[in-house]
């Protein structure tokens, strides 16, 4: 209990109640540690715990004092009008979600949002929002969803959406927007890790592919249900996401243009293409070489004016620009230069075009290219190869390591050991033909034969020409070794002499 509550109250309690109901409320508020300005639940709305609800109660303007506790703050299904600046009197330091969904909002007040920093979901759907203002959202840094359908938004303005860096999922269907808003991605400020656009049944027309195919690469981007012109371009970027099983795509199949019948008298049903199953193939380059990689599925070279992209590991380029000093090139028939190829350029490639064809799920439009390590080079620069010859070329390598061992191995404990000085003090050198095999070098310094296991190898007397006429002597007298003798078993014995010729190994 609170020892001063009779003293602020200026009552006292009877029974063990409270005849005030309004002080035992702030009495209560002061004991939990809420200031009473902050305590205080407007009676149009119900609060409980950290949630205040004050939906459907027919509210023409915001609730001015409000508690600053709230996590979440629904004020749905009334009659708002106008999201001040001012609407609060105090900042909402613990404020998650704020739910403005259902009202007649048609205005929103630069910096309005300025109270809710720490704000994670945003909904203002069901509204008459038609234009989006510069710097309506800032602020809310921190925002990661930010609910905006069933609006009538025909415009949004360039920095409408600056602050919000860390928006995630943003829905804008069913309003009225007639160009796709590119600028969500490339403005300063913007929500760069947008993973999720929901901007179905709009009145978009064209939408720009080349874009979208580096866009799809991050997050799913929806543009179903909305009366896009069925193109070339758009039938190709259709058909690669088929072949990805692109989920808002394979999501929503049937409600896409560009159907199977739909385009089957244009110019792109023309496209010739191969009927051989398309398998995966790579393409490897030095650095600093040019390569060439054709469009996977061409059987000839496409038609005038069908535009031919490569989605690269980096950026998405077409044939339809052709900049001479591009690092990337695309050729009227499809196919790809990487001219002085970088070790950044490998990666995956795919080749999105039309080709009117059905794929299977092992099929592939895309080819990889590898950059640097090559061991054989076609005519063309295109290198391809095989699993045989990665086995052939790794079965060299480790017998080339095999017998490198073999010989080191020879070297170091079959050396030849010195001839010694003869024993008429003539010149040294091997004129005996022997070679004696030593396990140790150092035994040649010492011009004496230890016993550790050495063997001699005779070799057959050869003719010397400065000794023709000469007769022949022995190679070698063993007759003064008498204490040590060689056995057929590698042992030694003592008091056994060499000179008879069973004993000689």
């Amino acid at each position: 209990m609170c020892p001063t509550a009779s003293q602020l109250l200026g009552k006292t309690n009877i029974g063990g109640s409270c005849r005030n109901p309004v002080a035992a409320a702030l009495l209560l508020s002061l004991c939990l540690g809420f200031p009473p300005s902050v305590a205080t639940c407007p009676p149009y709305c119900l609060c409980a715990s950290d949630i205040i609800s004050c939906s459907s109660r027919n509210l023409s303007a915001l609730p001015f004092d409000l508690p600053s506790y709230a996590t979440r703050l629904d004020l749905s299904h009334n009659a708002l009008t106008v999201v001040p600046v001012d609407w609060t009197s105090r900042p909402f330091d613990w404020l998650a979600t704020l739910v403005l969904s259902r009202n007649s909002i048609s205005r929103i007040e630069v910096n309005a949002f300025t109270v809710t920093l720490h704000l994670l979901h945003l909904d203002l759907s069901s509204n008459r929002l038609t234009v989006l203002n510069s710097s309506i959202f800032t602020g809310l840094r921190e925002l990661k969803e930010l609910l905006l359908f069933g609006n009538q938004i025909i415009q949004i303005n360039p920095g409408a959406f600056s602050d919000l860096h860390s928006l995630q999922r943003l829905y804008l269907s069913g309003n009225r927007l007639l160009v796709f808003p590119l600028g969500l991605y490339w403005e300063p400020g913007g929500p760069h890790n947008l993973t999720f656009l929901d901007l179905s049944y709009n009145r978009l027309s064209k939408v720009p592919v080349q874009n979208l195919l580096s866009l799809t690469q991050q997050g799913g981007i929806y543009f179903h249900e909305n009366p896009l012109v069925c193109d070339c371009a758009l039938l190709a970027l259709l058909e690669y996401w088929m072949w990805r099983q692109y989920r808002p795509l394979v999501d929503f199949r049937g409600e896409y243009p560009c159907r199977d019948d739909s385009v089957s008298g244009s110019e792109c049903s023309k496209q010739v293409v191969s009927d051989m199953p398309l398998e995966a193939q790579t393409y490897r380059v030095e650095p600093g070489n040019w390569l060439r990689v054709p469009c996977p599925g061409l059987a000839s070279p496409s038609q005038e004016g069908l535009v031919v992209f490569w989605v690269t590991p980096s950026t998405v380029v077409n044939s339809s620009t052709n900049d001479p000093n591009a690092h990337l090139v695309v050729f009227p028939n499809g196919t790809l230069e990487i001219r002085s190829a970088l070790m950044e350029d490998s990666g995956m490639y795919g080749c999105v075009t039309v080709r009117r064809h059905r794929y299977d799920p092992s099929e592939s439009l895309e080819v990889s290219v590898v950059v640097g390590n090559i061991s054989a080079t076609s005519n063309s620069g295109l290198v391809h190869r095989s699993g045989a010859e990665h086995f052939n070329t790794a079965f060299t390598t480790l017998a080339s390591c095999v017998v490198s061992i073999i010989l080191v191995l020879l070297y170091l404990y079959l050396t030849p050991c010195r001839c010694r000085e003869s024993r008429g003090g003539g010149p040294s050198g091997c004129g005996g033909r022997a070679i004696i095999l030593c396990s140790d070098p150092r035994e040649v310094e010492t011009g004496q034969r230890r016993s550790n296991g050495k063997r001699v190898a005779f070799l057959e007397p050869q003719a010397d020409d400065s000794d023709i006429g000469v007769p022949k002597t022995p190679a070698m007298n063993l007759g003064h070794v008498t204490t040590e003798g060689i056995l057929k078993n590698g042992s030694r014995t003592v008091g056994q002499t060499l000179t008879d010729p069973s004993h000689m190994a």
